[in-house]
């Protein structure tokens, strides 16, 4: 007798979860970590957190939970800014190490960039073997990569028109969450497959994976980001 559905493994899975704020008077990071307590549930395996000070870009990942890695004040203390983004990690590519937690952070002539995703890029395999061939170098396993390496090799001259251009050659559901030095960009796949939600706080404007992680911080909902919108 089956004690197990042999169909679990369809499930749609909830996979990650993304926080993002940019504009706060205070701590960024404060703010990023609350909002990943509450999207705890969405990823077990690892969790990370990058802000922007406005001169350079501080970031801390760690395996495990948000409580314990975030909770300490030496750690919020460590990642001073206005604007931040995070993570929390449930993996569906790519192994289980330190060098697969987000966000990742990527350095081009046009200016650095932390990248938050969530979902799965379907054609990442082709697109990583093309990439390769080309000469990009990976130092990870996980097809977020490709997304930046994309951005990195694009001939367009600003990192938004490069981002443009990346997501016109992915596939799959995904959402995502980018801060660079100018702001922040949010992005969902053409099919709106995987969610992505925006709100405020006193000013400062928040993405996020559920409206619970807005609710946890006390922002206010503003609307589900569109399929397809960036």
């Amino acid at each position: 007798m089956l004690t197990t559905n042999p169909f679990d493994d369809d499930k749609l899975r909830e996979e990650c979860g993304i926080f993002g704020v940019s504009g706060t008077d205070g701590e960024a990071a404060a703010l990023v970590a609350l909002g990943l307590h509450a999207l705890q549930h969405r990823g077990q395996e690892a969790a990370g957190i990058t802000s922007w000070d406005g001169n350079q870009f501080h970031t801390h990942r760690a395996m495990g939970h948000v409580a314990g890695n975030f909770d300490r004040d030496d750690v919020i203390r460590a990642l001073p800014g206005t604007a931040a983004c995070g993570h929390v990690r449930y993996s569906t590519t790519g192994e289980t190490a330190l060098r697969n937690v987000q966000p990742l952070y990527a350095e081009l002539q046009s200016g650095g960039f932390a990248i938050a995703h969530n979902g799965n890029i379907s054609n990442a395999t082709r697109l990583r073997r093309e990439l390769v061939r080309r000469g990009s170098i990976f130092q990870s396993t996980s097809d977020t990569e490709t997304i930046i390496h994309l951005v990195a090799t694009s001939s367009y001259r600003t990192l938004l028109d490069k981002f443009i251009d990346a997501l016109r050659q992915v596939e799959g559901a995904y959402s995502l969450v980018v801060m660079t030095p100018e702001g922040m960009i949010a992005c969902r796949d053409p099919l709106g497959i995987r969610p992505l939600v925006m709100g405020t706080l006193d000013g400062a404007i928040i993405f996020a994976s559920e409206t619970v992680a807005l609710d946890v911080v006390g922002a206010q909902f503003v609307r589900a980001i569109d399929p397809g919108e960036l």
